[in-house]
């Protein structure tokens, strides 16, 4: 673990502390029951505001190699990321007009979820995944996949053995790499001059005006405005030509970027409205902080009186948001009897620092519990229908942000995250 005194990114030294979490575990370092006994890992999870550039990052640098190597995080379990993936695919085939000549690279390629859409179509496509274990997942399905870091050495590789790339993915991976401007750097060496790179980050505007603090753990070094990216992209030579706002994992950017282009009139307001609103400065995220802490006692408040009134409660999802939110109100397994995750790679598990074990979703028909905080919201409509079941039996779900909010139906679900 290393202390970072200068911004990852442009390197100033002109740092100032915005939220503090406290000393928390790694968000997916799931434990066995061997483990349970010994003492976890933990470092302070802090955000800090560059003032020269904008760019909101944590304070510790965990090393890569100890976070990703083996992980628990499969994007097809989720019927969400699988039909947003190809959605996109189906489009970016039509729009440039891709052949079988051409070639798709993914920057972080998980399970292969994306790129079989790809293959599908008869696309060369490689795709590049750090974890091993789940590499070997995307091999499987028939998905071309190495086991590296990206970065630009490793890009002048991919352009001797594949060639240039007409499109480049990178879909929540920017967020994790310490080394911001090795990653964009081999990002335009492999792109070819007319290519165009696609990438998808959470929002830290999305982030502060709907009170996500969750989605902060040691995994996601960087929490993104435009003006802070715009200013990474100028400053690796590359053009942030355009701008869609999605509504996957609580609110994200779909960035397009290429090797040279002028912003189109969507970016223009983005950097437009931040500066209005004050991001490009402390002013908007110490209110954040103060908005965190509040509804963190919000959240204890409720869980205490509902245990109080001998209620039996369990949680729903072992994320990474879930470990953060957990252990920064320090909620664990006085007041849980368990969690459930579809993840068959963290069944038989239990979370970091709370300890929870970790059981299929149908534990929930069998243990009744009147009571589940969902820790994965963002995927809120989707388990909800799932479990339906479980809510007919009289179950209750807890919502626990923007501020809790107890819910027994889908159609009341739907009303407040429509």
């Amino acid at each position: 673990m290393e202390k970072i005194k200068n911004c990852r990114g442009c390197k100033s030294e002109d740092l100032s502390l915005i939220l503090d979490l406290g000393l928390t575990p790694l968000a997916n370092s799931l434990l066995t029951k061997e483990q349970l006994g010994e003492t976890e890992f933990v470092a302070p999870l802090e955000v800090l505001l560059c003032q020269s550039c904008a760019l909101a990052q944590i304070s510790c640098t965990i090393p890569p190699e100890q976070l990703f190597r083996n992980y628990a995080y499969f994007s097809s379990f989720s019927e969400t990321m699988l039909r947003h993936a190809r959605e996109l695919c189906l489009r970016l085939n039509a729009e440039r007009h891709l052949k079988k000549d051409s070639f798709v690279l993914e920057i972080a390629s998980g399970d292969g979820y994306l790129l079989k859409n790809y293959n599908e179509l008869q696309i060369p496509a490689l795709g590049v995944e750090p974890a091993r274990n789940v590499a070997e997942v995307a091999r499987k399905r028939g998905v071309e996949t190495i086991s590296e870091f990206f970065n630009s050495e490793l890009a002048k590789k991919i352009v001797a053995e594949k060639g240039k790339a007409d499109i480049v993915h990178a879909h929540n991976v920017m967020a994790h790499v310490p080394d911001i401007n090795s990653m964009l750097q081999g990002l335009g060496t492999v792109l070819k001059d007319n290519g165009i790179a696609v990438i998808e980050v959470p929002y830290a505007v999305k982030m502060i005006d709907r009170l996500e603090f969750d989605t902060i753990y040691h995994e996601h070094v960087f929490y993104f405005s435009v003006t802070a990216l715009n200013n990474l992209f100028r400053q690796n030579s590359l053009a942030l030509t355009d701008i869609e706002q999605v509504e996957i994992h609580g609110g994200s950017l779909r960035l397009f970027v290429a090797k040279s282009g002028k912003p189109s009139a969507n970016v223009l307001a983005m950097l437009q409205e931040e500066k209005d609103r004050g991001f490009n400065g402390a002013a908007a995220y110490n209110t954040f902080a103060k908005q965190v802490n509040n509804l963190r006692l919000e959240l204890i408040s409720l869980i205490k009186k509902l245990k109080g009134d001998n209620k039996k409660l369990a949680v729903y999802g072992a994320s990474a948001k879930g470990s953060t939110l957990l252990n920064f109100c320090q909620l664990g397994c006085e007041f849980f009897d368990f969690a459930v995750d579809r993840s068959t790679a963290k069944q038989g598990y239990y979370m970091p620092g709370v300890k929870l074990p970790i059981y299929d979703p149908e534990e929930l028909i069998k243990q009744k519990p009147d009571y589940v905080l969902l820790l994965t919201w963002n995927f809120a409509q989707e388990i909800l229908k799932q479990q339906e079941g479980y809510m007919r039996s009289g179950g209750q779900f807890i919502v626990p942000v923007p501020h809790p909010q107890i819910l027994n139906s889908c159609a009341e679900q739907s009303s407040v995250y429509a």
